[in-house]
C-alpha cells in the first residue's frame, strides 16, 4: 500500500518538474532526485509499465536503448525511456514520474530503460525489469567501476529472478551473468572485412572461471570479446541463440541467423562494436515475438545517435566525431583502432580529459596507459592534437608508443584546438570526446567544419 509519504514524494517532484519545464531544462535528474530524498522507496512504490526493458553494460548501452526507442516509436508506441539522460536511481525516477498520473499509475504499456551498471543494486531488485540486456562488461574508469568482475558480482547477486537476460554471447564476463536466469545469447562469426586482431594491452580474460587454467581462443576479435574454451575443465563460451553471420558495408546489410534461418536488416553502422549493438536490437526483438519482417522495415533508416557517432563530407575532407568515454581504456581503444582502419591520410583530435578536472585535478591517469595509444603510431595518422588541461600527459603517452613528436601539438585550450589541425597534409579529421565534453567537442568541430568550409 502505498504512503502518504509516497504520494508528498511524488506531488512535489511533479510541481518541480512543471517549474523545470517552465525554466525550458530538461529535468532528466533533479526531479527524481528530489522524489527519493522525500520517500527512499519511490522506486519501489510508483508504478511501471506492463512491459519493462532494461539496457546496461559498460559500452553500447545509451545506443542501444535509443535505437529500441527509435524502433517502438517506428510503430506508434508511446514508453517511458530516459533517452534525454541520466541512467542512474534519480534519472530512472525521473522517467518514472513523466509517466505516472496524480495516483503514481503508470500512463504507459512499454518502457526502455537504460541502466548504469553500476547501480543495479538500487535499479534491479525493485524495478524487476521483464527484459534485460547486458551489452558486455569491460574496465572503466577506475574511480567509478573497478574491475568487471566486480561488476559482473553486482549484476549476479541484483538482477531479479524473474528477468529474462539478453547477453554477449562473445562476451565470457557478461555472458555469465545470473546463470540461474532464462538467457538468450547474440554473437557474431569472424567478418571478411574485419581487419586482423591486434594485440591489446587489456585482455581480462586470460584464464577460465571455473577451473584457473588458461582459456583458448577460436577466434578473438578484440580483448577478451571473442568465442573462448577451456581444454582441462570444458567450460566455454555459450552458443549464440542469433548469430551474425554476414556484413556488407556498401549495401549497409546484415545477415542474422536464428534456429538455421536467416534474416537481413540494416545496419546503421559499419563499426563492429555498433554492429553487437545493432545485432543486440534484433536478438530482443525477435525473442519478444516481433516478425523478422516488421523489424526489418523499422531498422531501414535507424542510425547510432549523431551524439555518440556522426560523419560528413565538407568540401575535399571527411569529418568524424566519436565519443570515446575518456577514462575508459576499452572505448578509446575501440576509437584508435577505427581510426586506424580508414584509409587516407588523418588528423586526430582528442578531448578526453575529464571534465571535473578543469575544477579539482586529481583523477588517476593510469588508465593512458591501459589504453592502446600504440594504433595512433601510424604513417597514415599524419597528425594528433591533444586537447585539455592534462594534453602534456596525453602527449607524453603518445612519445611512449612511439609517434613522432612532430606529429603532436599539445593544446591546453580547446578554443585554440581547431586552429591546430593541420588541414593541407589530412583527408579525414577524427574529432574522439569524452562524454561530459560534447558541448564543448561541438564547438571544436564547428570551428573545424567553418576552416573546412573556407578553404
Amino acid at each position: 500500500m502505498k504512503s502518504i509519504r509516497f504520494y508528498f514524494a511524488l506531488w512535489s517532484a511533479k510541481a518541480a518538474q512543471t517549474v523545470l519545464k517552465l525554466m525550458h531544462r530538461n529535468g532528466t535528474y533533479a526531479a527524481g532526485k528530489l522524489a527519493l530524498t522525500l520517500d527512499p522507496k519511490f522506486l519501489s512504490h510508483i508504478g511501471r509499465p506492463e512491459v519493462l526493458i532494461g539496457v546496461t553494460g559498460t559500452n553500447g548501452k545509451t545506443t542501444v536503448s535509443n535505437m529500441l526507442c527509435d524502433v517502438f516509436e517506428s510503430w506508434g508506441q508511446s514508453l517511458v525511456s530516459n533517452r534525454l539522460g541520466s541512467n542512474i536511481n534519480a534519472g530512472c525516477a525521473t522517467s518514472l514520474l513523466n509517466a505516472a498520473n496524480l495516483l503514481g499509475r503508470c500512463t504507459k504499456k512499454l518502457g526502455v530503460l537504460e541502466m548504469d551498471e553500476r547501480s543495479a543494486a538500487r535499479l534491479f531488485p525493485v524495478l524487476k525489469p521483464d527484459w534485460l540486456i547486458v551489452t558486455n562488461l569491460f574496465r572503466d574508469s577506475m574511480r567509478r567501476n573497478a574491475h568487471p568482475e566486480y561488476i559482473a558480482s553486482m549484476l549476479d547477486q541484483y538482477i531479479a529472478p524473474g528477468t529474462t537476460l539478453i547477453l554477449n554471447a562473445d562476451d565470457p564476463i557478461s555472458s555469465g551473468a545470473a546463470p540461474l536466469n532464462k538467457r538468450i545469447c547474440f554473437g557474431m562469426d569472424s567478418l571478411p572485412f574485419e581487419p586482423p586482431c591486434r594485440d591489446n594491452i587489456v585482455q581480462d580474460v586470460r584464464i577460465c572461471p571455473v577451473c584457473g587454467e588458461r582459456v583458448q581462443y577460436s577466434f578473438r576479435r578484440y580483448h577478451h570479446i571473442g568465442r573462448a574454451e577451456c581444454g582441462s575443465c570444458g567450460w566455454h563460451s555459450p552458443k549464440p541463440d542469433f548469430t551474425l553471420v554476414s556484413a556488407d558495408p556498401e549495401r549497409g546489410t546484415m545477415a542474422v541467423m536464428e534456429s538455421d534461418v536467416w534474416y537481413e536488416y540494416h545496419m546503421p553502422s559499419d563499426t563492429v562494436y555498433n554492429l553487437y549493438n545493432a545485432l543486440a536490437v534484433v536478438t530482443l526483438l525477435r525473442s519478444m515475438g516481433y516478425e523478422a519482417a516488421k523489424i526489418a522495415q523499422a531498422m531501414d533508416g535507424l542510425q547510432v545517435v549523431q551524439s555518440r557517432l556522426h560523419d560528413q563530407q565538407i568540401g575535399r575532407w571527411q569529418l568524424t566525431e566519436s565519443m570515446a568515454k575518456g577514462l575508459n581504456a576499452v572505448a578509446c581503444s575501440r576509437n584508435f583502432d577505427n581510426v586506424l582502419n580508414h584509409p587516407g591520410k588523418k588528423a586526430v583530435v582528442l578531448m578526453l580529459d575529464d571534465v571535473f578536472d578543469e575544477k579539482t585535478s586529481s583523477e588517476n591517469i593510469a588508465w593512458l596507459y591501459d589504453a592502446d595509444f600504440e594504433f595512433l603510431n601510424d604513417p597514415d595518422i599524419v597528425q594528433i592534437v591533444a586537447v585539455g588541461i592534462r594534453s602534456a600527459d596525453t602527449r607524453l603517452r603518445l612519445l611512449l608508443a612511439g609517434v613522432n613528436p612532430e606529429r603532436i601539438c599539445a593544446v591546453p585550450e580547446a578554443a585554440k584546438a581547431a586552429a591546430a589541425v593541420d588541414l593541407k597534409n589530412c583527408e579525414h579529421v577524427f574529432l574522439l570526446f569524452e562524454v561530459y565534453r560534447h558541448k564543448q567537442a561541438m564547438e571544436v568541430r564547428a570551428a573545424i567544419a567553418e576552416r573546412m568550409g573556407q578553404e
